[in-house]
């Protein structure tokens, strides 16, 4: 077995509960009354991206252990995975092949529509008046001696994070920043964010100030994919009545590492990123992986581990340390085929007239993807007057690390707005493009320029 929770009681019963007490809840460094918080936020739906809720309520069960109390935990998820038709053990959740059900005692704060930009943002700023009337109403409602966990997992574009279908816009960096720096002001003494998803550094990088006491990891940089893992195919495989990945490689990693901490074993964030690092680049051939970065105040990463959550002194039952995991497993799937690649297993494992309802499945997602590749690449040209050249150029073109993605973020969340009005919903498959409409305003092309061009480009809305 890879992992192992947190035992707490194994811990006491090995040390004098006082000493226990004083070795794994205190936290020297905070004031005195300080709490630690945690808000956790899977922003996919449907069973094909079972993986996202599976990871966050995989880190419920590690903050909750951890000693954080569920009235300091926010837990937002479109909760639509565990009960699913789909889930061959309904009402389990399980992160990893012959893993705990981890999604036992998970809040119901805000699920299903209610998981949106504008409400994470408000949960996050600890602004309980906008989130009166609204799920539990729990907000972040942390003090200047307070310590707050954050953690995203979804699909990712430059620039932008992805909420569940039709539940309204993404979530921009810009706005994610804003709220991160009014927080900061008098709303915690420490924050630590992890962020899952594709192109995840670009929501970070050149934007987040190294001198708010806020230390970020994110599972790729700003140009790349992250990675699905324990999915069918890979040499790890889910358990064959699955036919969905299991997890996310930078989140397991992660997660898998705070299973296997111990108060004996201390363990601080700088350790715990070259580890994570490690195995999320496949040791460093990045085959099948991402780099892993980091992003703000880098002098936290020396803090340990169990300073914030606490850890079990029970010794490694598996006998292997994290460092010591066999070789990382092959077949991996990019982030954003997980959900084709769902589709494909289906197909491949279907009988009789299921067979062929699972084909037009496939066959239909596959053309959704066609068509929207062909409408973002048709709307570059249309912007450049037909110049190919310069059109591939808006796809591809990088700004140097540290500039961030677009100097106006209005243009930017203008443009795909625009867009989408015109010409449908980019979705978490779509927003993979973000960077050529970043780049449209980085060459002085409008919001106008866009509105004018989705007219010619799609005339009757496109709808997913």
């Amino acid at each position: 077995m890879w992992s192992r929770f947190l035992l707490i009681s194994t811990c006491l019963a090995v040390i004098p509960a006082a000493q226990a007490v004083r070795g794994l809840l205190e936290e020297p460094d905070l004031a005195a009354g300080g709490k630690t918080w945690a808000l956790l936020i899977a922003g996919s739906n449907g069973f094909g991206n079972y993986r996202h809720q599976a990871d966050v309520y995989h880190a419920y069960q590690i903050v909750k252990k951890g000693g954080i109390p569920d009235e300091n935990i926010v837990v937002m998820h479109y909760d639509d995975i565990a009960n699913n038709d789909e889930n061959p053990h309904p009402g389990k959740v399980i992160n990893k092949p012959g893993g705990p059900d981890v999604y036992a005692g998970v809040p119901k704060d805000y699920t299903g529509e209610q998981v949106t930009a504008a409400n994470m943002l408000a949960v996050l700023a600890g602004d309980a008046e906008a989130m009166r009337g609204v799920g539990s109403g729990k907000v972040i409602s942390s003090s200047a001696n307070d310590r707050v966990f954050m953690y995203y997992a979804d699909h990712g574009g430059p620039g932008i994070l992805g909420v569940p279908s039709g539940a309204g816009p993404y979530l921009y960096a810009k706005d994610l920043i804003k709220t991160l720096k009014t927080k900061a002001a008098s709303g915690f003494k420490e924050m630590v964010l992890y962020i899952e998803a594709c192109e995840s550094g670009s929501m970070l990088d050149g934007l987040l100030p190294d001198n708010i006491n806020i230390y970020a990891t994110t599972a790729s940089n700003p140009s790349e994919s992250s990675w699905g893992y324990y999915c069918p195919g890979m040499t790890i495989p889910p358990p064959k009545e699955y036919m969905t990945c299991l997890g996310d490689l930078y989140s397991i990693s992660f997660l898998e590492d705070l299973d296997k901490l111990t108060a004996t074993k201390p363990e601080t964030y700088k350790k715990q990123y070259t580890l994570v690092k490690k195995r999320t680049s496949q040791n460093g051939t990045y085959d099948e992986g991402s780099h892993v970065m980091q992003y703000g105040d880098l002098a936290m990463d020396k803090e340990k581990l169990r300073s914030w959550f606490a850890l079990s002194s029970a010794a490694d039952e598996a006998g292997v340390l994290f460092e010591e995991h066999p070789e990382p497993a092959f077949g991996g799937v990019e982030q954003r085929d997980a959900d084709l690649l769902y589709f494909q297993t289906k197909y491949e494992r279907a009988q009789g007239e299921a067979k062929s309802v699972a084909k037009n499945a496939l066959d239909a997602e596959k053309a959704r993807r066609y068509d929207i590749d062909q409408r973002v690449a048709q709307t570059a040209l249309k912007m450049v007057a037909g110049d190919v050249e310069k059109a591939l150029q808006l796809k591809i073109a990088m700004r140097p690390e540290g500039q961030g993605l677009v100097e106006d973020w209005d243009c930017f969340k203008g443009m795909i707005e625009a867009y989408e009005a015109g010409c449908g919903v980019l979705g978490d498959y779509g927003i993979k493009h973000a960077r050529m409409f970043a780049n449209m305003c980085n060459n002085g092309k409008t919001v106008a320029d866009m509105q004018s061009v989705v007219g010619a480009v799609c005339s009757l809305r496109a709808t997913q």
